[in-house]
């Protein structure tokens, strides 16, 4: 028998992502019109019938620790996929603050989480602009 299984993904309006459960904090470090119309057409698969799952999108910062809890207190995810991080190594010297909010309070916040809560696996790959003097 085939388990339904639910699954987190981080970042859900960025690059990548089509889940069941998204959480993003729509920053305006990319253009929040694309990222709702990313929201839209997930929102719009499900609708029709063209996606086989479910879509939730929930509105919130990943370094809000209390938040992060309830969601995983609602929600029993099967596994989680991290992919949200904050961009842009320029950005990350006008505003470093925003780093260490998603990129590593976030990400403890996903740790903890996943850590307390029965989660299979997590995938974790959302370093972002990572990558070195430039």
């Amino acid at each position: 028998m085939i388990k339904n299984r639910k699954y987190l993904v981080t970042g859900a309006a960025g690059f990548i992502g089509f889940s069941v459960v998204g959480i993003d904090n729509l920053n305006d470090y990319y253009d929040v019109a694309l990222k709702n119309v990313r929201l839209a057409f997930l929102k719009s698969l499900v609708e029709s019938n063209n996606f086989s799952g479910t879509f939730e999108f929930i509105e919130m910062d990943l370094s809000n620790r209390e938040r992060m809890t309830d969601l995983f207190q609602t929600h029993t995810f099967d596994k989680v996929i991290h992919l949200a991080a904050q961009a842009g190594v320029r950005y990350s010297l006008q505003n470093p603050y925003a780093y260490i909010d998603a990129n590593i309070t976030g990400f403890m916040n996903i740790l903890e989480a996943c850590r307390y809560n029965p989660v299979e696996h997590l995938v974790f790959a959302s370093s972002s602009s990572v990558y070195g003097a430039n």
